[in-house]
């Protein structure tokens, strides 16, 4: 998928989706099988996103109903300005909705009020009771039990922080409204579950699981994030945080994994499935080596906290593997074409481009 996307639009593309691709994998891993995801983005990115997430999630089977894509929620604000020379307003954003699993999850499904048109329907009335409802066939509804109007996917009733003079703005430039991660929230969680937002900015999808009764964790990588939540829950929630300093904080160490375990690794049978799956290409320098000069590499160091599960396994030429040690792909590609003369370079980028052509092909 990303190869495909950087062939079509640009290596910008191809980076966005490394990117996001690497943390998508790990928000899988630590969803509960009931547990769903949000993702949300512009129309720009969007149908890159969701071939991303096909892949990462599983996306919709057919006929078998096995994908755990859910929905594609559109949220549509009121237009502003003048708009584009040559096109419509651009006054929508889009919510990709997934499952961990087809068949589990939680959803309490959010309606609206129903409007006057609507309530104009309710023409009948009992004699005894007075209370109005309308017929169908096989019975009646009554106006005072109906839950109101299902919100469908697509969002019309809350608007943008960027149309309103709102008390909510803190001045964080992608700030969402409160409404939006309110609807998010009660619609695919209970009271006590876990919310995260591995983005979370400025709290606002923590003071929402707040004061929904949720539990929720926030991650960002700036400490001014950690200041405006611990701020936004004194001054926006009924919980008073007399810790909050102290339970709340700004870490620049990254979180380790705990759940690789080192295991011995077998590697008669290990060897010809990954020597397979990589069509006997070193992942290095992207040459063609026979298996027998071919050595399992931890793609994280076990140095760095790596383990021996499979999908942390990949072969490398003895050569690669000598060079790289410790360091991650990155650091040792970037060692790699340092030795490399300028043709050597030119030769490697030419079938990467190669491949990144078949791909692109392959999809169109």
């Amino acid at each position: 998928v990303i190869d495909a996307m950087a062939s079509i639009n640009g290596e910008s593309w191809a980076a966005y989706l490394i990117y996001m691709g690497a943390r998508l994998a790990e928000m899988r891993r630590i969803l509960k099988p009931t547990g769903g995801i949000y993702y949300h983005c512009d129309p720009v990115m969007s149908h890159g996103v969701k071939l991303l997430m096909d892949a990462i999630f599983g996306g919709v089977s057919g006929k078998t109903g096995k994908g755990n894509f859910r929905n594609e929620i559109v949220w549509c604000y009121p237009p502003g300005g003048k708009g584009p020379k040559f096109g419509f307003h651009r006054k929508h954003d889009v919510l990709l909705y997934y499952g961990k699993t087809n068949n589990l999850g939680v959803f309490n499904r959010p309606y609206r009020p129903l409007s006057e048109n609507a309530k104009g329907k309710f023409t009948s009335v009992d004699l005894q009771t007075g209370r109005r409802y309308k017929e169908y066939p096989g019975g009646r509804s009554y106006l005072d039990e109906s839950k109101g109007s299902p919100v469908p996917s697509w969002w019309h009733d809350i608007h943008s922080l960027g149309q309103t003079i709102s008390k909510e703005r803190t001045g964080y430039p992608t700030q969402k409204p409160l409404a939006l991660l309110e609807r998010i929230i009660e619609s695919s969680t209970n009271k006590g579950d876990v919310v995260l937002d591995p983005f979370c900015g400025c709290a606002t999808t923590c003071l929402a699981a707040e004061k929904l009764g949720r539990h929720w964790i926030g991650i960002d990588l700036s400490e001014q994030a950690a200041k405006l939540v611990v701020e936004r829950l004194r001054k926006e929630s009924d919980r008073t945080l007399v810790s909050a300093a102290d339970e709340i904080g700004h870490f620049t160490e990254p979180p380790k994994r705990a759940d690789l375990q080192r295991t011995r690794i077998n590697k008669e049978k290990l060897k010809p499935k990954l020597y397979e799956m990589q069509s006997g290409i070193c992942r290095l320098c992207d040459e063609f080596v026979e298996m027998r000069f071919m050595d399992i590499d931890h793609i994280v160091a076990r140095s760095r906290g790596g383990g021996d599960s499979p999908e942390n396994l990949q072969l490398l030429c003895r050569t690669c593997n000598t060079m790289k040690g410790d360091r991650t792909m990155e650091e040792a590609r970037r060692k790699l074409l340092e030795r490399w003369g300028e043709q050597k370079m030119q030769e490697w980028r030419n079938r990467v481009d190669a491949r990144i052509r078949k791909a692109g092909e392959f999809a169109r």
